[in-house]
């Protein structure tokens, strides 16, 4: 089974790598962080993260700003705020900007750990919820395998072209928004990234060709629409 992934941004060195080290030895993949723009660069280029702990007090950018620029890009993953303060006003604001929960230093480890595991667990039952075999005119989309399937040949879809395909079929003959796209996929909405989006658009375009009935429409300036007139 594939470990949880965590991001872990923390600016004391010597705490952060005893508190990777710890989460590593309970079964989790720790991507450690410097600094708060540290932070939000790896969160950007890695494919996804199933957790978040944020030091307040970063330099360069704070844990509630961090936050705030994640939950642009995911309002689903769970965020722990760890801060040397126990001000009433600093809780408040980190449950406002969407915070999970909230530890203050010096904390029990096991604690930490007990609230990882119960947030986690939280979202996977809601994850258990999502759709995940989808019905495209003649074709079958299982968005867990990445497989889709039409008769008898199979495709094993790459993660990018296998999470765009799943957004177009949630939203089938409805409009994805192009903005929703990217950053719910590359966590970014640039020009550069809009141009990758294209390649992969192209691509899910083609594996679709086979049935007359399902088509990909560009909707100029705003997004796109998966049709299926079956």
């Amino acid at each position: 089974m594939k470990n949880n992934s965590v991001l872990l941004a923390e600016d004391d060195p010597n705490f952060g790598s005893v508190l990777r080290d710890y989460l590593e030895l309970n079964d989790f993949d720790v991507v450690l962080a410097a600094d708060g723009l540290e932070a939000l660069r790896i969160f950007k280029s890695q494919e996804s993260f199933d957790l978040c702990i944020l030091d307040v007090m970063m330099p360069n950018k704070d844990g509630f700003t961090l936050a705030a620029d994640i939950r642009k890009i995911d309002k689903e993953v769970p965020l722990i705020f760890l801060t040397a303060k126990s001000m009433k006003e600093d809780m408040v604001k980190g449950f406002q900007i969407g915070a999970d929960d909230y530890l203050t230093k010096p904390f029990d480890s096991e604690v930490l750990l007990y609230k990882i595991r119960a947030l986690l667990n939280r979202k996977q039952g809601d994850k258990e919820e999502e759709q995940i075999h989808f019905k495209i005119g003649r074709y079958e989309y299982d968005s867990e395998m990445r497989i889709l399937k039409l008769g008898s040949n199979e495709r094993t879809l790459s993660p990018k072209e296998g999470a765009l395909l799943k957004l177009l079929a949630t939203n089938k003959n409805s409009l994805l928004k192009r903005s929703d796209a990217l950053n719910k996929i590359w966590k970014d909405d640039n020009y550069f990234t809009g141009r990758s989006m294209d390649v992969y658009l192209a691509k899910v375009r083609k594996y679709l060709g086979d049935d007359p009935k399902v088509s990909i429409i560009n909707v100029h300036s705003e997004g796109f629409r998966l049709v299926d007139e079956t």
